[in-house]
């Protein structure tokens, strides 16, 4: 089981602090959990703290999208504000917003920053 963060039914993405969590399982997607501090986090944890960071969400066609997580829910849909896709390490496209459907998705990671 992974558990996943998922918004209220009727609620936007700005409703962050609103957001609940449930179970769902998953076949081959898994989210490896990161260290900080020395202190281990799981799966649901790490994605409720990213929501509102820039991330790369990589899909299984090799595509990189970066943006930053506005939301996300228990299929692992995503939807990104100001999204680039990339392929093969180049910038392709600038989208603003997007949505991308979680079947797709290998995995999610934080990016640093940009400047």
């Amino acid at each position: 089981m992974l558990s996943l963060v998922k918004l209220p039914q009727g609620s936007s993405c700005a409703e962050k602090e609103r957001i609940r969590c449930y179970s769902s399982s998953f076949g081959a997607f898994s989210v490896t959990p990161v260290t900080t501090m020395s202190r281990r986090q799981t799966p649901n944890e790490f994605l409720q703290q990213i929501i509102g960071r820039p991330v790369v969400v990589k899909l299984n066609s090799g595509v990189d999208y970066r943006g930053v997580l506005a939301c996300l829910d228990g299929y692992m849909n995503i939807a990104l504000e100001q999204s680039e896709e990339y392929l093969n390490g180049q910038l392709k496209n600038k989208y603003g917003d997007a949505f991308i459907r979680g079947n797709n998705v290998l995995y999610i990671s934080t990016q640093k920053r940009r400047g």
